[in-house]
């Protein structure tokens, strides 16, 4: 079940009863799911909430320059392409969408990096945290791996994991349970002690984890939609941020279906390559072993470029 508050529930289900008329270009794929919560890890969720454009608005802005030009979907779509493929992003700055999403607070902070999007956040400040917080699944509880300081390496055992729960569990409860002492009040928002004043909420806070839940409002044009995706929907990146990305381009594919095709194609299915990897694979094409020593890779480049690529390199650089 989605975790939505009843006061948000009621403020949903009215807003997806609403049927209203209008000139404006709608994507009938976001339309089906308007407003709608869909279910992130063990409490959190993403919905769409309001957008404007989506593929129409790209190739309108790229046609600006020379009048109305054509309008069939193949051309749409091969210029889409054009434009992602040589970096012409102005474009996809001309379409929006706007989430809700309700995400752990340490994922939060990593979202947080990708600064080209307006943000609006629960304020702990005004309002109280519920109790929720984020628990992973025992599959993806991994020791730090050995060859990447921001990575996970092997899963633990079955021992190991239910030890590791047993202390996230533990902690969680009591810093909620202490936050709730010092707010004086229980879990139905009563006071715990009639005579006694509750700490102010932007102290009491303090003592939560980062594993508790916080909600925003992130709206983002289709431009810094990509980027964020490009990253967060990476293999590489955390398992926790990467769920919401790759909801996310489910929703970029309803929304704007040929900028999703070009960005799979051009950004997250591409490799982009430097000046020295290009030349590496000028030497293999031209049927030579090119050489580590003289690649002026770094050793991380070097391995990436020889697995992606299948090259055949000199003895003693693989």
């Amino acid at each position: 079940m989605t975790h939505v508050a009843p006061e948000q529930l009621a403020e949903i289900e009215e807003q997806r009863s609403l049927k209203l008329q209008t000139r404006r270009s709608t994507s009938m794929g976001l339309e089906e799911i308007l407003y709608q919560p869909i279910k992130v890890l063990d409490h959190g969720f993403i919905r769409v909430v309001d957008y404007m454009g989506g593929d129409e608005a790209v190739v309108q802005a790229a046609r600006v320059s020379y009048g109305r030009g054509t309008r069939r979907v193949n051309e749409d779509r091969g210029l889409i392409n054009y434009l992602l493929r040589h970096w012409h992003t102005t474009p996809f700055e001309m379409a929006e969408i706007k989430f809700h999403v309700k995400l752990p607070i340490f994922v939060a902070r990593q979202w947080i990096r990708h600064r080209m999007a307006s943000v609006n956040e629960y304020s702990a400040r005004y309002s109280v945290l519920d109790r929720e917080f984020y628990l992973p699944e025992p599959e993806m509880l991994a020791a730090q791996s050995t060859s990447n300081r921001q990575g996970r390496g092997n899963i633990l055992n079955t021992e190991e994991g239910a030890a590791v729960l047993a202390l996230l569990q533990q902690d969680a409860t009591r810093a909620y349970d202490n936050y709730l002492v010092m707010l004086n009040e229980d879990d139905a928002g009563a006071p715990i002690d009639a005579n006694r004043a509750g700490l102010a909420r932007e102290l009491a806070r303090m003592n939560l984890s980062l594993n508790f839940y916080t909600q925003w409002y992130w709206k983002v044009d289709l431009h810094n939609l990509m980027n964020f995706l490009r990253l967060r929907a990476d293999p590489h990146a955390q398992y926790e941020i990467r769920v919401y990305a790759e909801l996310m381009l489910d929703i970029l594919k309803r929304w704007a279906p040929l900028t999703h095709e070009a960005f799979l194609e051009h950004r997250l299915g591409a490799v982009h390559l430097s000046a020295k990897a290009t030349n590496v694979i000028k030497e293999a094409l031209a049927g030579r072993r090119p050489a580590f020593e003289t690649s002026g890779l770094s050793r991380r480049e070097w391995d990436e470029l020889i697995t992606t690529f299948n090259i055949t390199a000199q003895p003693g650089a693989e």
